[in-house]
């Protein structure tokens, strides 16, 4: 049992608390991944204010980057010393979804009470999103981590982990997009702007992005934004649509908000499909049309984690970044160190970071 330190959420809403915990060894085909940088994702904000419900204590952090220290009996192709990048994407490979395809949404359930954290008093410590990696430590399963290059810096790397896939693949895996098509992407921050770029790697005629900042609308452009359109506009739509000349052939909502998510199907052409990216708080409702989305043959599209297939998709991705063809450096808005982890979060809420990372001093 390792002795490491992790920021732990006691109770819903307050700061996170810095302190040691107890890190098993890995089993079976689990691996150990000592961290070089995890990034702050506004999922892990949602699950510590109680947005999402789940068990506490809990360590929460999954977007990150490190080396391999330690390795389970069961596990092949890695070793101590690998560079990898881990996800929450825990996948059985067996189940009706992983053998379709679809790992993001395997259907064995994980039991993050039962995980590999505890207390330093041996009490409940729970592995939140199968990951944990608001610490120095983690131990995930194989089937959570992909080797990448040393090339890369880590920091840059974490972000691949959840922001990069999640707004790359919702446009390459979920929208299907073809070269020459149009899209729209809602909301400007860390996944939107992963969504632009994979939108321009994609071949994208038009790609406008909405949001409530003129400045996120500046910088989207600089990730490939054809048009910026101000969604406190009377109608955004219009000006979308006015840029394309037609409606959208995608819609990329990457925000939790509601009036987000009222007004995409707005944006679509016919045959036009909304993809949902940004999740809101359980229990928030939106509403459509859908005599309209009928009759115009649109459709709705939920996307978890960009769809991905982990193996198959972050090591292109790695590649197009260091052909400078993938923007992941320019993500990075703050860089912050563990102890820090409660004012990088504050920043974070503030809606004007790209990504803020946590760096482990070694």
């Amino acid at each position: 049992m390792a002795h490491i330190k992790a920021a732990v959420a006691h109770e819903f809403g307050k700061p996170l608390v810095v302190e040691d915990v107890d890190l098993r060894a890995p089993h079976g085909s689990e691996v150990e991944v000592t961290l070089d940088a995890v990034a702050i994702c506004h999922s892990d904000i949602s699950y510590a204010e109680g947005g999402w419900g789940g068990s506490l204590p809990a360590v929460y952090g999954h977007e990150a980057a490190g080396r391999i220290s330690a390795v389970g009996p069961n596990v092949r192709g890695l070793e101590p010393g690998d560079s990898v990048v881990v996800t929450l994407i825990r996948a059985c490979g067996a189940c009706p979804s992983c053998a379709g395809g679809k790992p993001t949404v395997c259907e064995t359930p994980y039991d993050g009470d039962h995980g590999p954290l505890k207390t330093v008093d041996g009490g409940k410590l729970h592995q939140a999103m199968a990951s944990g990696a608001f610490a120095e430590k983690v131990v995930v399963e194989q089937s959570q981590v992909v080797k990448i290059s040393h090339d890369i810096p880590k920091d840059s790397a974490a972000l691949i982990a959840c922001g990069v896939i999640t707004g790359v693949g919702a446009v390459v895996n979920a929208a299907g997009l073809r070269a020459g098509q149009d899209v729209v992407v809602i909301g400007a921050g860390g996944v939107g702007l992963n969504a632009i770029q994979g939108a321009r790697i994609a071949g994208a005629r038009r790609i406008v992005a909405v949001d409530m900042s003129e400045a996120k609308l500046e910088i989207a452009r600089e990730f490939g934004a054809t048009d910026g359109v101000l969604a406190s506009d009377p109608k955004p739509w219009r000006a979308a649509q006015k840029a394309m000349g037609r409606g959208a052939d995608a819609v990329i909502v990457t925000v939790g908000a509601i009036p987000a998510y009222d007004a995409a199907p707005r944006y679509l052409a016919g045959g036009g499909k909304v993809i949902m990216v940004g999740m809101p708080h359980s229990g928030d409702m939106s509403s459509y049309e859908p005599v309209t989305m009928a009759f115009m043959g649109q459709g709705m599209v939920g996307s978890k984690m960009g769809d991905v297939v982990i193996q198959r998709d972050i090591p292109w991705m790695v590649d197009l970044y260091l052909q400078g063809r993938l923007k992941l450096d320019e993500l990075i808005s703050g860089r912050w160190t563990l102890d820090q982890i409660n004012e990088a979060i504050a920043d974070t809420k503030t809606g004007a970071a790209r990504r803020n990372v946590i760096l482990f001093d070694r």
